[in-house]
């Protein structure tokens, strides 16, 4: 039995040996099924406790690198996420034609710094995905993604937007936002790491792990022209749930985001958590936006994704350690 197969039965359903997970988002009705017996989304695996010695975030300080690597070590290590054979996707920020200092974009040396660990962990491919919003070959060039990544194994930067690449699926916990056509590499891989850059956003307040699952899919304008943004992207959120978080927080757009220009905090942190709303109402809690503190509740989608059980946003209550990388 495959590592798929083996990852779905943990849920308790019984699956042919032959069916794999992309396999088996396609029955929808077993894919309820499977979110009410595990409480996950689609591609989360099954939480893991505090009980195993790791806090609930991890942040580091220092280079974008070196801080990656150290939030990831304060998480158990990439081992604890890539098994060996596994087909990891990694999402950054990559959608504009920005060099990193604009912080529109992920530090390319903190995605990189990811990939070599997966790569390090024995994943047999890592595919860097983004569904850009400006021209996709001048995205690679200019957010140095392509370059930082172009020597390490296995590891292939890439950005989708043509039909083909992409798969209808239906969001069975989806309030509103019911259905969305998703990068087959997503549904296809074992391990799926958010890799966002910090940054305001004008029409959500901030833009962090959650609100970058969008760039996943092949129609994000839907969701601004149809549904209440917030509300779609917690739908979406139930669906495609990260392994793993890691916030790039070296930089940070505190105003006029997503593309800027604003106003640029050098943060030098990089933050890590196995819950997407953690680590995102982590980031707003560290940071001034538009000039001002705000809290967690403050921003509707974390709020709606704490109320709606994905994650956690009562900070006070988690466990939070720091380190210098």
């Amino acid at each position: 039995m495959n590592r798929k197969n083996r990852w779905l039965n943990k849920k308790g359903v019984s699956l042919d040996s032959s069916l794999t997970r992309r396999d088996f988002l396609k029955s929808q009705a077993g894919l309820a099924v499977l979110m009410a017996a595990s409480g996950v989304g689609v591609l989360g695996k099954a939480p893991v406790s505090r009980a195993g010695g790791y806090p609930d975030i991890g942040v580091a300080r220092g280079g974008p690198a070196e801080s990656a690597r150290a939030c990831v070590d304060l998480m158990g290590g990439m081992s604890s996420f890539v098994s060996s054979g596994d087909k990891v996707v990694i999402k950054p920020n990559m959608s504009f034609a920005h060099t990193p200092d604009r912080a529109t974009n992920t530090n390319p040396r903190v995605v990189s710094a990811l990939a070599e660990m997966c790569v390090d962990a024995g994943a047999s491919r890592v595919m860097v995905l983004d569904n850009t919003l400006q021209s996709a070959q001048r995205c690679m060039e200019l957010s140095g993604i392509r370059d930082a990544c172009a020597d390490i194994p296995n590891t292939r930067v890439e950005t989708f937007d043509s039909r083909r690449f992409f798969q209808e699926v239906s969001i069975p916990e989806g309030e509103s936002f019911r259905s969305t056509e998703v990068m087959r590499d997503v549904l296809d891989a074992d391990v799926l790491i958010a890799a966002p850059v910090a940054k305001s956003h004008s029409a959500t307040g901030v833009s962090v792990s959650m609100k970058g699952m969008m760039g996943l899919i092949r129609n994000r304008g839907v969701m601004h022209s149809r549904y209440n943004l917030n509300q779609a992207i917690v739908d979406l959120c139930t669906l495609l749930k990260a392994d793993l978080t890691v916030v790039d927080a070296t930089r940070v757009l505190s105003s006029h985001g997503p593309q800027g220009p604003g106003d640029v905090i050098e943060g030098e942190l990089v933050l890590a958590s196995r819950d997407m709303v953690a680590a995102d109402a982590k980031t707003v809690e560290l940071f001034p936006w538009y000039g001002r503190k705000i809290r967690p509740d403050q921003v509707e989608h974390i709020k709606m994704a704490h109320e709606r059980g994905l994650g956690r946003m009562d900070l006070d209550n988690l466990e939070i350690q720091t380190v210098d990388a």
